[in-house]
């Protein structure tokens, strides 16, 4: 038996968020706690979202106290924001961060202490079984998909590591996907988030896992990355570029319900160890974990997949690997971790860390810690 998911109701447009209004509306909600970052507070966008609620009667408490990487802290003073000001639910406004924080404030507000019982890793899953709040998100960047995902990411005190806590009852029950909420990001995190939406794609088009519904998904929102990213990066303003964008990201999430692989086992490190924005860890490592792939011994089907991907590429006669260094190369991504002040001498470590993430337990093939260290060297 295998169980497929696809729940998230989505609006979709520059009317998105009005209608999110006019649905909260209708639902006659007590006060909602908005969650979002210090930086789309200061740039008076968590503002508009408030105002606009407010023209329907609803109240959104905003708490701005969440990381570019969450830790465990986001999660605890969130808990105590929603109890303070008794809120009936929860908003997430921005990217993956903020969404994060919000699906595992949900946890903590209707399950037992500690937080760390309910790692993914461990089998936390089966421990997220009470009613929850509703949590409805509104992305602003174009790349994580959280707003259609069934996972918080979170740095734990304890383990200075990204924990994964998930449940299916994690998921938003309304995505709004309005373009005009992300015209404000600039090229450098447009192009990384975008590679982070195609990052998704592609990894979860290569999990072997039966699920035609995801493939199909995912090649398609590879191909809108590789239409229109160029053009939001160059121009923001580009309403259809930044539309189809999120769309591109939210068909990721939905993708990789079937698993991910070595590429974001590889970049959850760096960003716990160095802060490094995720999909530009991503942008990094993607190239040349490709590179491993093609080398090894693949099936059929395998390699039909890569040749798939690589036919969305105009130079579709270069290697994988090389297309998509191209690629982010033409983005504006300076590639190589060395540049990223990521050192020789850490890559052990590092290393370490990448093969006890679980992300590549659903990688084409197996990979080893000495794998792993290997795409490592090749990326520095």
């Amino acid at each position: 038996m295998i169980q497929h998911n696809y729940p998230t109701t989505i609006y979709f447009g520059c009317d998105a968020l009005d209608s999110l209004a006019a649905t909260l509306k209708a639902r006659d909600t007590g006060p909602l706690m908005l969650v979002t970052d210090r930086t789309l507070v200061e740039i008076g966008l968590a503002k508009t979202v408030v105002d606009r609620l407010a023209g329907q009667g609803i109240t959104a408490e905003v708490f701005d106290e969440t990381h570019p990487n969450p830790i465990e802290e986001d999660v605890e003073k969130g808990v105590a924001f929603y109890e303070k000001h008794r809120c009936a639910g929860i908003i997430a406004l921005g990217g993956g961060s903020p969404m994060d924080v919000a699906k595992v404030i949900k946890i903590a507000l209707k399950h037992p202490a500690p937080l760390k019982q309910y790692d993914d890793a461990l089998g936390g899953d089966k421990l997220i079984v009470n009613p929850m709040p509703p949590l409805y998100a509104i992305p602003t960047t174009a790349g994580t998909g959280s707003e259609v995902g069934r996972c918080g990411v979170i740095i734990m005190r304890q383990s200075q590591r990204k924990t994964i806590f998930f449940a299916p009852t994690l998921m938003p029950d309304i995505a709004v996907l309005d373009p005009a909420l992300s015209v404000g990001l600039p090229p450098h995190i447009t192009a990384a988030t975008g590679i982070d939406a195609f990052t998704h794609c592609m990894e979860a088009y290569f999990v072997s896992d039966y699920h035609p519904m995801a493939d199909a998904i995912a090649m398609a929102g590879m191909q809108l990355v590789r239409e229109h990213l160029p053009t939001a990066c160059v121009n923001g303003g580009d309403l259809g570029a930044r539309g189809h964008m999120l769309m591109a990201a939210a068909m990721g999430a939905t993708a990789f319900q079937k698993g991910l692989g070595m590429i974001h086992s590889l970049a959850h490190p760096l960003s716990t160890r160095y802060n490094t924005h995720h999909g530009l860890a991503n942008a990094l490592l993607l190239p040349d974990s490709v590179d491993w792939l093609e080398k090894q011994d693949l099936d059929d089907d395998q390699r039909r997949r890569i040749g798939h991907v690589r036919g969305l590429f105009p130079d579709s006669q270069s290697s994988l690997g090389d297309c998509c260094r191209s690629f982010f190369g033409e983005l504006g991504i300076v590639m190589q971790l060395r540049h990223h002040d990521v050192v020789e001498d850490d890559l052990e470590i590092l290393t370490d860390e990448a093969f006890e993430d679980i992300c590549h337990a659903t990688n084409m093939v197996p990979v080893t810690r000495d794998d792993l260290l290997e795409v490592y060297r090749t990326a520095m």
